[in-house]
């Protein structure tokens, strides 16, 4: 299981960036894949999933901004009118655990410790 993401950069308050996570070792139609970043002396935050049946949840940070979906093996993250408070390393994860796919069932946010694959993650800095 390999996870690779890119697409982060830095971008003005207010725009756009695509981050992209490209897999390998299985197929996104088997599992649980969420997106998740981290601020320097922040925790890890959970902040959109996405199961087998492409029902999604989203951190409320987050809602009505960003958006994930898959294309082939790839998970996306589409990040929209970003905020300076945005700026984290972001990291997709994958997992096949009851736990992360109940909190997909029951609209949670994910959880770090219910995913069991990481990608190397990507910078995404926000400026005003």
């Amino acid at each position: 299981v390999k996870l690779v993401e890119s697409g982060g950069g830095s971008v003005q308050a207010g725009g756009s960036l695509r981050l992209s996570c490209e897999t390998s070792g299985y197929t996104l139609g088997t599992i649980v894949m969420g997106w998740f970043r981290q601020a320097p002396g922040k925790e890890r935050e959970g902040i959109a999933t996405i199961d087998s049946r492409d029902k999604t949840t989203y951190a409320d940070a987050v809602k009505g901004r960003f958006t994930i979906s898959k294309a082939g093996n790839a998970l996306m993250l589409q990040m929209n009118s970003l905020k300076p408070e945005d700026t984290a390393i972001y990291y997709c994860a994958a997992s096949w655990s009851r736990r992360a796919r109940d909190a997909v069932v029951a609209g949670h946010a994910p959880r770090p410790e219910d995913f069991d694959y990481w990608g190397q993650g990507t910078q995404v800095t926000v400026s005003t």
